[in-house]
C-alpha cells in the first residue's frame, strides 16, 4: 500500500503560524531518535519562517 502523510506542516490562521511536525513510528523506533527527528523537521520550518522575515 502506498500512502502520503504530511509530517511537516505550517498553517497560518488569524495572523498566527502553527507549525507541526511528526515522525514515522515503527516497531523498532527509538523514542529519543524519533523526538530528535521531529525537532529537526520542525526546525526546518522555523528556519524558513526566519529567512522570510516572518512574511509568509
Amino acid at each position: 500500500m502506498d500512502t502520503c502523510i504530511a509530517i511537516r506542516t505550517a498553517v497560518i490562521k488569524n495572523g498566527k503560524i502553527y507549525i507541526q511536525a511528526g515522525a514515522g513510528i515503527v516497531a523498532d523506533s527509538v523514542p529519543e531518535k524519533e523526538f530528535e527527528e521531529t525537532m529537526n523537521k520542525a526546525g526546518a520550518l522555523f528556519a524558513a519562517l526566519d529567512k522570510s522575515g516572518g512574511m509568509l
